[in-house]
């Protein structure tokens, strides 16, 4: 059985242009020079190759989104799992982590961080912790404080950093940096460096961008099946409790003596109240059975159709390998 074939891109990173955000209170000129002193020389490449799988990015911006919605945070901080063959490192995943204040400095809940591994390491076996992710703009010296927290558990990881703030729709707000040490004044010093990274997706990943970007272009008219479905039943339940409730109020006004009585909307009311018991009825139940045995039968069906043709695909590797067995019995047989 081969692999799910990956479309790959090519993505350049970008140099971004510092945000104001509330991790900092000085002024743009500051945080920019604060960048760079956390930067390697221009001349410094990255060691490794990556290659990122979009469940990442839609991880990160539903957890910013989440967390942005119930609190007034404006990072959040992740790890990141993958593989690494080499020097190449592929992000497919990621979860969060529980970070705890002590003044300025960030700690991470390496207790939490344990259990999730573990959680993951059950589903995930083949997957192992690539690095961390955090929300924000450039590198600063919060960063390198919890990058070296993270260094305890791998010793070269990767820091992603996503921009949500970045209205720019050129290029993704996406930037990876592997760490590196350096001698400046005479001390070691961690220094990052951008990498350059490609996209790879699978079958499962495209379908699900696709649902995201067609959820997400509303101005477009374009959702989802599943959206225009629930959306209908959406439409038609809030109109049916709006006529429900008019005709409750209406009923009683009539009692109170706030309105006059309509001998005309009264019988409409009364009919109406008196097609509810049909749906208790012997003859409502044996067409509501019928249906649901209808729609169970269309299931099994499919699943047996499903099943045949497993096994179908099963018989025909089988005859395949069999034939090239009995083939090199053959051949061993002409010259013995």
């Amino acid at each position: 059985m081969t692999a799910p074939k990956q479309e790959t891109m090519d993505v350049e990173p970008v140099a971004q242009p510092p945000a104001n955000t509330p991790e900092t209170n000085a002024s743009s000129m500051d945080t920019t020079e604060d960048e760079k002193n956390f930067m390697a020389s221009s001349g410094t490449v990255g060691s490794v190759t990556c290659s990122l799988h979009p469940l990442v990015i839609m991880n990160v911006s539903e957890h910013w989104t989440r967390t942005r919605a119930q609190q007034s945070e404006q990072h959040v901080i992740g790890a990141l799992i993958g593989k690494q063959k080499g020097r190449n490192i592929e992000i497919m995943n990621s979860f969060e982590l529980v970070s705890n204040e002590m003044g300025d400095d960030i700690i991470i809940d390496r207790e939490y961080y344990n259990m999730k591994e573990d959680q993951f390491k059950q589903v995930f076996s083949d997957m192992d912790f690539i690095g961390w992710y955090r929300t924000g703009d450039g590198v600063f010296s919060q960063d390198i404080k919890i990058h070296k927290q993270i260094c305890e558990i791998n010793e070269a990881p990767i820091l992603l950093k996503l921009n949500p703030q970045d209205k720019n729709i050129d290029h993704l707000p996406v930037s990876l940096y592997e760490s590196v040490i350096d001698l400046i004044g005479g001390e070691a010093t961690m220094l990052f460096v951008p990498l350059t990274y490609t996209l790879a997706t699978e079958e499962a990943e495209r379908i699900g961008v696709d649902h995201v970007a067609r959820m997400s272009s509303t101005d477009a008219g374009e959702s989802s099946l599943v959206a225009e479905h629930l959306t209908a039943q959406y439409s038609a339940i809030k109109m049916l409790h709006s006529r429900v409730k008019l005709v409750l109020e209406y009923m009683k006004a009539v009692q109170n003596g706030q309105l006059p009585k309509s001998h005309e909307v009264l019988r409409e009311a009364f009919a109406l109240c008196h097609r509810l018991p049909v749906m208790q009825g012997p003859r409502f139940r044996q067409d509501f059975y019928n249906q649901s045995n209808d729609v169970a039968l269309m299931t099994y069906l499919g699943t047996l159709t499903k099943g045949c043709n497993d096994l179908n695909q099963f018989v025909n590797k089988f005859n395949i390998l069999y034939d090239r067995q009995g083939a090199s019995r053959r051949m061993r047989g002409m010259f013995f």
